[in-house]
């Protein structure tokens, strides 16, 4: 007996970040298949797919990020939810499509009797199912290896170079701390700009509180761009921004893949010397998370050209022209 099979795509989304979602199904030219997901009592999650999916190349989008009351935690919860109602329904290959990756910053021991919190979430995945990881800028790339399988590490890079090329020649690409500058190096190559570095420093355990130092670099009468993977709670950007101004610069724009924004960020942005904050849209950007200096660009066409690839089984790197492996 032979049997020809032909390949079929499915593209589901949860509702941490759907109208991402929706923009990557307009890049791909496909519809997304609906998901009926809610909440039991308890709130507990459910999930049942509108069709089958028997034999598929299911792709499950979801930042892990907070929405509509609900936590980082319930985003990961859902997702996994997500992949293993697919596995039981026989999909063919699951691919967990994170714009954003959830505890991607506890991808260490900083310290002594400290969990690996970024292991465990690759853990959950293979263990729900998840074929394949995709993700955009983590925060570091050791995260690949926790996840025994393909991992697409995409960056949002082309779509930020794109915009920040619009602010001329005299340019200066600033690193936020020394951990950052070879991402930094990487956009003042491309920006073809010189490069600058904020020496900050961390007071050790204590969470999201750094104090910027010193400027290495000549900024005076630049217009000067911090480049960061995430923006949290803004206070090193600030900071470092204040610096930035207080040693000359004409201005001063934040860059960053990942609009976290939470606690007292919205406020320090405002209030900040920034001219303008560019983010993407890999975490929804809610109406209370909006201000003027806000620009947020989408990385839908990226993603959908790595979902592309994927189910074509073609090379990923080759869209960025490997530079999402540097």
């Amino acid at each position: 007996m032979e049997v020809v099979t032909t390949k079929r795509l499915h593209l589901f989304s949860g509702r941490h970040n759907s109208e991402l979602t929706a923009l990557i199904a307009d890049n791909l030219g496909v519809q997304v298949t609906e998901a009926d997901l809610g909440q039991f009592a308890n709130g507990e999650t459910h999930c049942k797919f509108s069709e089958s999916v028997r034999g598929s190349d299911v792709f499950i989008v979801q930042s892990h990020g907070e929405v509509d009351g609900r936590s980082i935690n319930d985003a990961i919860m859902e997702h996994l939810i997500m992949v293993d109602a697919a596995r039981r329904a026989s999909a063919k290959r699951i691919t967990a499509v994170m714009p954003f990756y959830g505890y991607g910053r506890q991808d260490r021991k900083a310290e002594g009797r400290e969990p690996i919190t970024a292991r465990l979430v690759a853990d959950l995945f293979k263990v729900a199912g998840a074929s394949r990881l995709v993700s955009v800028d983590l925060h570091s790339g050791q995260i690949q290896g926790f996840f025994n399988g393909p991992v697409d590490h995409l960056t949002a890079m082309p779509v930020l170079v794109r915009r920040l090329a619009e602010y001329g020649q005299d340019l200066v690409v600033v690193s936020p701390d020394a951990g950052r500058v070879r991402v930094a190096e990487r956009y003042s190559q491309q920006l073809r700009a010189d490069l600058a570095i904020v020496h900050k420093r961390r007071e050790k355990g204590i969470k999201n509180v750094a104090a910027a130092k010193d400027i290495v670099g000549e900024v005076d009468g630049r217009d000067c761009v911090i480049i960061d993977d995430m923006i949290d709670t803004a206070g090193t950007i600030c900071q470092a921004a204040e610096l930035l101004v207080d040693r000359g610069a004409a201005s001063v724009t934040a860059a960053a893949t990942h609009g976290v924004f939470s606690g007292p960020a919205i406020d320090r942005l405002k209030n900040s010397v920034l001219e303008r904050v560019i983010v993407t849209d890999t975490l929804p950007m809610p109406s209370d998370k909006q201000f003027d200096k806000l620009e947020v660009l989408s990385v839908s066409p990226v993603i959908a050209d790595a979902i592309r690839a994927v189910f074509e089984d073609t090379s990923v790197s080759r869209i960025f022209n490997g530079q999402n492996q540097q």
